[in-house]
Parts: C-alpha cells; structure tokens; sequence
C-alpha cells in the first residue's frame, strides 16, 4: 500500500481502523458543527502569492515558541481520550513530536498519565490544565507537572462548562468503553485496534483515576468529569495558577479581542486563538478569521499562537502569515496515530513540514521568521 500523502488519506484510514465512537469524538464538533466546519473552510478563502526568480536555497523552518525550539512553528495540541485512538496513543505521540523537535502538549483527560510521559520522553513537554471545582486536585495536578518537569502549563478557558456534541451523546462515549452490545460490535469490527488495546493497562483517565477524591469506579468517574468544570472561572483564578506554577504560562480558548487583551493583563507568556477545534460555541467564528485582529490588538505585548482548522502545511503559511508566532495541531495527528501509531504521527508531522517548507519557498521567503502578510494575496 502506498504511504499516504495528505492528512485526509490519514482520516481515512484512520477511520477504518479506530472504533466509530472513538473516531467520532475526535472528528466533530458542537451542535450543528458550523464552527467545526468553518475553521478549515477559511483556511481555503485565504489565497497565497506566488513569487518567481527569488533564491529559494537554505531555507529554515526553526523557531521559538514560549522561548522553546521549535524545528518548524508546530505543536502537538493537548487532546483528550488520545489512548483511545491508539493504544498508549499518547506516549507515542509524544516520543514522535521529541523525535522530529516540537512540543507535545498532554492533555488534563488523557488516557496516559503525566508520569507515564515522562517515563518516555528526554525532553521537557507541555502539560494542559482545565481548572477544576477541586483546587487540591488542580494544585496535585500543577505539583505532578513541575515533578515532571513539564516546561510550559497551557490553561484552557473555553471548557467551563461543555458544549453539547451529538455524536458523543449517541455513540455513549466513556473511556474505557461501556460493554454494550452496539460498543461490543463497533470494536469487534476493529481486531488490531483491539489486539494492540489488550497489550496495555491503559484504559481510563491516567491523570485523575488514582488522584481525584471519591472515585472507586467508572459511575463515581463519569460523574465527578462531568461536575468538575467550574462554571464560575475568571480572571482572578488565572492569576492563582499563574502564582502556583511559577513558569511559562500559555492560556487557550482567546477568540474576542477583549479577551486577549484581559489575557495580557494576566501576565500569561502567550495566547492560543481557538475555538476549542469547533466543540463548544456553534455559530462562533473560526479561529484564523479572528486570528489577524487579535494580532493587531496584542500582538505586540504577548505571543499569539492559533489552533482550529488546520490540516496541511500551507495552513500554517497562513496562519504565520496572519502573525500567528506558532500553531497547534490536534486531528491531523489524531487521524496519523489512528492510522498508523506512532509512524502515523510521524507521517503527519512530516506532510505538514514539506508543505510548509516548499509553499513558503514558492511564495519567496527562506526563513519562516520573515514570513508576514506579503505572502497573502490580495483577491
């Protein structure tokens, strides 16, 4: 079989080998998805410019991001339930995101714990926080990170309460998955997904089971996830855990102006503009059309970052193009791991940098820290 060649050859193949229910909850979004579908819709609106007879030679795509190295201006977005798209999905994603040199960031409600990412990896990674009612379980969760010497804690703010995703609902989605005669059927239709899920002791939330108070089994579990999202976060709590962690601090979900500016306020190291990859508010913009004004606004009082939407090197052209310091990716190497593990990710990784690499030559720049919105055409 031919190795893929796109991040949409990976969706399908990953959707032939990862069981529906969990397929699903990392390939839609809210309601009716028009969020979901407009991230990567107005990606494809923004037109590049093409330049000609220019040296393309010794190009470069290293960068910082948070002060970190970067071999090209990507991280591996902080997903949740990653180890069920593969077995360990998110040990081996980490150790592809340090072998080809970008961030990993792990995510509160993964499968793999905190220590077991570190069990793998030489270098430091990221470690995304969601701000739970329990403040001694989101201090335990800070004090685990630092043990681990994660080097940057990325706070999520669109999650205080969750958005209400269909397919989640039908596919009666809990990790590990419910015995039920439609869940048994949806992953006996999967025997390799299965065969490498037997191999593994991890099933369920690594960084709660274990950790969190009154949790004995998957009832208690699913209830305390579900209570746990404080509805009444703010500001004042950012700066709480800004004092309790002490390091570079990245805060996610920023898709207002005002609120990037409150974020700067904060004394946060960056801002990540996104949507939450479409899960939360339908009808809300997609994160690359507000990306270019937030920039304007703060963009030169803290570093911007993106994520939503992003599916092929030339979405991250743009996305630096519009100022954007570095991006995120989530599906894209959500649908490599399923596919493929942790060769998958890899591949992913790899399709975005050609593109990213040649695009940015064909458009005349040779170093992506001089790429700015002379490469975006004017139509």
């Amino acid at each position: 079989m031919t190795a893929p060649l796109t991040i949409a050859e990976l969706k399908k193949l990953a959707q032939r080998r990862v069981p529906k229910m969990f397929f699903q909850y990392a390939d839609s979004g809210s309601w009716t998805e028009s969020t979901y579908n407009a991230n990567e819709a107005d990606f494809a609106k923004i037109k590049l410019r093409q330049r000609v007879l220019v040296d393309m030679s010794d190009r470069s795509l290293e960068t910082t991001m948070v002060g970190q190295k970067a071999a090209m201006p990507v991280a591996l977005a902080p997903t949740g339930l990653t180890g069920m798209q593969h077995a360990d999905g998110e040990m081996l994603a980490a150790r592809a995101a340090e072998e080809f040199g970008i961030p990993f960031t792990l995510s509160t409600m993964s499968i793999c714990s905190i220590e077991d990412i570190a069990s793998v990896t030489k270098q430091p990674f990221w470690f995304q926080l969601y701000v739970m009612k329990d403040r001694d379980f989101v201090l335990n969760l800070i004090g685990r990170a630092k043990a681990a010497k994660c080097s940057a804690l990325v706070l999520t703010a669109d999650l205080q309460i969750l958005g209400q995703r269909h397919n989640d609902i039908r596919n009666g989605l809990s990790a590990p998955p419910k015995f039920t005669a439609k869940n048994v059927w949806q992953m006996a239709t999967r025997p390799a997904w299965c065969m490498e899920m037997l191999k593994t002791k991890r099933h369920s939330f690594g960084n709660i089971i274990g950790h969190a108070k009154d949790i004995s089994d998957m009832t208690t579990l699913s209830h305390w996830t579900h209570s746990q999202f404080d509805p009444k976060l703010s500001w004042s709590d950012v700066a709480w855990i800004k004092e309790q962690w002490g390091g570079p601090l990245i805060i996610k979900g920023i898709l207002d102006v005002e609120d990037a500016k409150a974020a700067v306020d904060t004394g946060a190291d960056a801002i990540i503009v996104s949507n939450h990859g479409g899960r939360q508010l339908d009808g809300a913009p997609s994160s690359i059309s507000m990306l270019p004004r937030i920039v304007d606004a703060v963009g030169d009082r803290i570093e911007v970052h993106m994520d939503g939407g992003i599916r092929s090197g030339q979405d991250v052209l743009k996305a630096v193009a519009l100022g954007a310091k570095g991006t995120f990716i989530g599906r894209p190497f959500l649908y490599g791991l399923g596919a493929m593990g942790k060769e998958g990710v890899s591949l992913a990784l790899e399709i975005i940098r050609k593109e990213l690499d040649i695009s940015m030559a064909l458009c005349g720049k040779r170093d992506i820290k001089t790429v700015d919105r002379t490469v975006i055409a004017e139509v």
